[in-house]
């Protein structure tokens, strides 16, 4: 009898938070997004449901794990529904990685939230997961399954290097978005501004200064996310105050919480890029922000790993 070879499916679904990118990927792959729903409930409780088949299929969903924790329990609630459904493989997408600057134990008695994430993804039944500008590279390791790392460099370098900025430097807002800021300045070709930072407690910043060469260039400040604004806007301040020309930002996760939307609209940046994997607000100014989507890049590692290709190639800084 001659043997027949199953050839599964695939789907992509969207959590409530990521619907507008979950959409922009489906595009990219010219498909639809799959259909689901969530009932919600008086007290907050809420179940999510596919409303379609996905018996055999790899499932994609997408969601990034913003505040507030909701979207990650939703994530949860749909990894577990699909691997009730029968799903062949399930594939957490998330953008944004929540949870990652508690990475470690950075004093006494304090919960390691990274890892404690990575094990409820596990326990909820993904078998991979597909994430952008993880804070810190290592939290990969936190994972017993494939982690498709990718890098938001590779939108954010082709629009610089089509600014064509002339006198430009990369600056890192603190030290720790050094090799961040080395990567991009080697790889453009221009030299690197080191901020440095005191902070008075937690999201409050003390004092800052510069190392390198400030005067007469124009600046780009590269991070990996900001949440309240309050070191990139004292740094963008200190740099135009030290004789910058100018200063831009950019950040591939635009978490804004608080105040961040003020401080940045007051602040000396005059051009902020963003890319799509947290939604901006749009109750607030948003005049000075880019959004850059990186929705072409998923849509690029799903279909490899779909199609079971090597994806090499997309994790290059």
């Amino acid at each position: 009898m001659e043997q027949q070879f199953f050839e599964h499916r695939f789907k992509i679904f969207a959590c409530r938070g990521s619907k507008a990118l979950a959409q922009k990927i489906a595009d990219a792959l010219g498909t639809q997004l799959g259909k689901s729903a969530v009932l919600d409930f008086s007290d907050g409780e809420f179940q999510p449901a596919f409303d379609e088949s996905i018996r055999g299929a790899s499932v994609f969903i997408v969601q990034s794990t913003f505040a507030p924790a909701d979207n990650l329990m939703e994530l949860l609630l749909m990894i577990d529904a699909a691997r009730r459904a029968s799903a062949y493989k399930v594939i957490a997408v998330m953008p944004y990685f929540g949870w990652a600057r508690q990475d470690r134990k950075d004093r006494p008695r304090v919960s390691i939230g990274a890892k404690l994430v990575a094990n409820l993804l596990h326990a909820a039944g993904c078998d991979r997961v597909m994430t952008c500008d993880l804070h810190a590279d290592q939290i990969q390791g936190f994972f017993d399954f494939p982690v498709d790392h990718i890098y938001a460099s590779a939108v954010f370098l082709p629009y610089l290097k089509n600014l064509n900025i002339e006198n430009l430097s990369i600056a890192s807002p603190d030290m720790g978005g050094a090799k961040r800021a080395n990567a991009y300045s080697h790889i453009l070709g221009v030299p690197m501004i080191i901020c440095h930072k005191s902070r008075e407690r937690a999201n409050v910043v003390g004092s800052m200064t510069a190392i390198g060469d400030v005067e007469g260039r124009n600046v780009v400040i590269v991070d990996d996310m900001v949440d309240t604004a309050g070191t990139i806007t004292k740094c963008a301040n200190m740099l135009m105050d030290k004789g910058a020309v100018s200063v831009k930002a950019m950040c591939t996760h635009p978490v804004l919480s608080g105040d961040a939307y003020r401080r940045i609209a007051d602040s000396a940046i005059e051009q902020f890029l963003v890319t799509d994997t947290i939604p901006l607000r749009t109750d607030v100014d948003t005049s000075k922000f880019t959004v850059l989507s990186i929705a072409d890049l998923f849509a690029d590692v799903i279909e490899k790993v779909y199609h079971f290709k090597s994806v090499s190639d997309t994790f290059v800084f």
